[in-house]
């Protein structure tokens, strides 16, 4: 693919969100509003998602393109189009294969920019009205998944991770609970608390709670194989923490004196 002389495109790089229309942020939707071209997820992003858009725009969705396909739309349409929206479920950050996209945007002198999202670890967290650090039960928050076709790091095995017990939030993995749960037991105490969340914030949301001992024959049970997170910690018990010192008369910080 040659460098066009003059290139009038710019690409975006939009977190859909989790699948509620209303947790899309104003600037996604001001974007979608403009667009000539959208690319979006069609496998995971809500399709409403497209009623934002004018009626001239044309849209394309990538669940059934290769990368370079993608590029090729691209590519094709940066002569006379001004604007392409391209949508990714939650935030681009996470799981989004948007690194190579953005490299190639780079790499042909292509200008764009990345609209964060609402990612469905958030939306996990509001369903159960749920804070992942509690003070004195965990203050650090792991996202991974199992390892599958898409390898992950041997340092990052979700044994290795569950020996740390901090709150781990598990994308892409739920199809294979069984092997997830062996792993975790080699590092939390088998009454370890987990929530398992289908389609979060989509109207057919599913939630089931349990323990690492019951947890993967209750997913088995309900036929939950994908688009679902796994999250394990002591912080879903919602007891032992400390509540928060931010707060407190006899916290001061910058804004704020000590009060008797």
């Amino acid at each position: 693919m040659k460098k066009s002389a003059k290139i009038l495109l710019k690409v975006y790089f939009i977190g859909a969100g989790p699948g509620d229309l209303e947790l899309l942020t104003l600037k996604a939707v001001k974007i979608i509003r403009k667009a000539d071209v959208i690319i979006y997820a069609g496998s995971l992003v809500n399709k409403d998602i497209l009623k934002f858009a004018k009626k001239a725009a044309v849209s394309y969705d990538s669940s059934k393109m290769t990368l370079e396909e993608i590029l090729g739309v691209i590519e094709k349409e940066k002569s006379d189009k001004k604007i392409i929206a391209r949508l990714h479920t939650g935030d681009p950050s996470l799981y989004g294969a948007t690194q190579e996209q953005m490299d190639w945007c780079e790499k042909e002198g292509i200008s764009y920019e990345v609209i964060p999202g609402v990612s469905s670890f958030q939306a996990a967290a509001a369903s159960l009205k749920q804070e992942w650090t509690l003070p004195g039960v965990s203050q650090t928050v792991i996202i991974t998944r199992l390892s599958g076709r898409t390898k992950v790091p041997e340092k990052e095995d979700l044994e290795k991770l569950a020996k740390i017990r901090a709150t781990l939030v598990i994308f892409l993995s739920v199809q294979d609970i069984g092997r997830v749960v062996r792993k975790l037991k080699r590092g939390y105490a088998h009454d370890t608390p987990v929530a398992v969340i289908e389609r979060v914030s989509w109207p057919d949301e599913r939630g089931i709670q349990g323990t690492l001992a019951d947890i993967a024959k209750k997913v088995k049970a309900a036929g939950i194989k994908r688009q679902a997170l796994i999250i394990v910690g002591e912080v879903l018990r919602k007891k032992g923490y400390q509540p928060s010192r931010l707060y407190a008369k006899d916290f001061a910080h910058g804004f704020r004196q000590i009060r008797k």
